[in-house]
């Protein structure tokens, strides 16, 4: 009984957050966010998100190098877009692939080591991937100027591109991903990020998920039991990598470029942060912080003193241009000030995130009812 009520509510969630992310042209209207690239955006890192949290809020295993991992599967993908076709179906699989089978031989690596030092090791890791992409590798990553797409690939096969047509735009079986004024590209983004939420719900209720919380809550217990927790570490590490690879694929798929700078060690902060804010360890979180920062990033970032000056326009002269002077220190180039601000005060306040927020109004709500 208690199994039934359970997977009802799991489904019932699955269709909410699906519901959320398909209407978001709608409801985002009123943030001035419903425009197809931004919400690319909240779906691609809310995807990358999620995958981070299986590693880092499920095992308890924290990364500063997940970025090396989409960084490799859009290297992999855009080499597809050169070398075979444009669909990005093949592409992204191929993608995937290449990023799971390098997240095993990091974590191999890296899960020999738990706490601050496997911390580090990632970090010295995705640096060292960094630097070989603009060095070493530049054969295969053509170095500061990045992988790029030419009318010249061969494209095998695709039909050949006739002269003067230009590069071919990226599509899923014929579907252009730049149709409806890049709405298209959206939707796919979008499937993608909901199959990725439902998988993470199904490892999260599995026995396998539980195992993962076992090892965050006290690896060592389990050990002194018998209980080899590399594997599952491990296992957990490369389903992490694979969602990060997936998240780079659709960066190339939507944008087709890759560059070095995506593995960079602040990509890989940024995704901490976006756990963190939003709930470590929960399922809708991730998702949530990634939208908060890539909103304020994109958002806030673009209010200048002429927006200000507008927007305080209807008050005395020198009232307006006292607050348009303190609050441009919070917008435009400050966005970061006021992310910093918001970030220590969920810390602070809400140890739990953005989902510690809203299950605390909830619990009022209901305690009033």
């Amino acid at each position: 009984m208690q199994a039934t009520a359970t997977k009802n509510k799991d489904n019932l969630m699955v269709l909410l957050f699906a519901a959320a992310v398909l209407l978001m042209p709608l409801w985002l209207q009123p943030f001035g966010a419903a425009y197809p690239d931004l919400m690319q955006k909240f779906a691609i890192f809310g995807l990358f998100a999620i995958g981070f949290n299986i590693l880092f809020g499920q095992t308890g295993y924290l990364s500063f190098g997940h970025a090396a991992f989409i960084g490799v599967g859009s290297y992999a993908t855009v080499w597809i877009f050169k070398l075979y076709t444009m669909n990005i179906f093949p592409a992204m699989l191929f993608g995937v692939a290449i990023s799971g089978v390098f997240a095993l031989v990091i974590g191999f690596i890296c899960l020999r080591r738990t706490g601050i030092y496997f911390s580090i090791l990632t970090l010295a890791l995705a640096q060292m991937s960094y630097n070989l992409a603009y060095s070493v590798l530049t054969p295969i990553t053509n170095g500061e100027t990045g992988l790029q797409l030419s009318s010249q690939d061969p494209r095998s096969w695709d039909a050949a591109t006739a002269a003067g047509e230009g590069i071919p735009s990226t599509n899923l079986f014929g579907l252009e991903l730049s149709a409806f004024d890049g709405l298209a590209g959206f939707y796919v983004c979008a499937v993608f990020l909901i199959l990725g939420f439902y998988v993470a719900m199904r490892i999260t209720r599995s026995p396998f998920g539980s195992m993962l919380r076992g090892i965050k809550t006290n690896q060592q217990r389990m050990m002194y039991t018998g209980l080899n927790t590399k594997p599952y570490a491990l296992t957990a590490f490369v389903i992490s990598g694979m969602y990060a690879g997936l998240a780079g694929s659709l960066m190339a798929a939507v944008d087709p470029l890759a560059g070095a700078e995506r593995m960079q060690w602040t990509a890989s902060g940024e995704v901490v942060l976006m756990t963190i804010l939003g709930g470590v360890g929960t399922l809708v979180g991730p998702v949530l912080g990634a939208a908060v920062i890539k909103y304020f990033e994109n958002i806030f970032s673009a209010i200048n003193t002429t927006v200000l000056a507008d927007f305080y326009s209807f008050l005395p002269d020198g009232l307006a241009n006292v607050l348009v002077t303190v609050t441009s220190l919070f917008v435009g180039k400050g966005w970061h000030l006021t992310l910093g601000l918001l970030f220590m005060m969920v810390v602070i306040f809400l140890p739990g995130g953005i989902m510690e927020g809203i299950a605390r109004i909830r619990k009022r709500f209901s305690a009033s009812n």
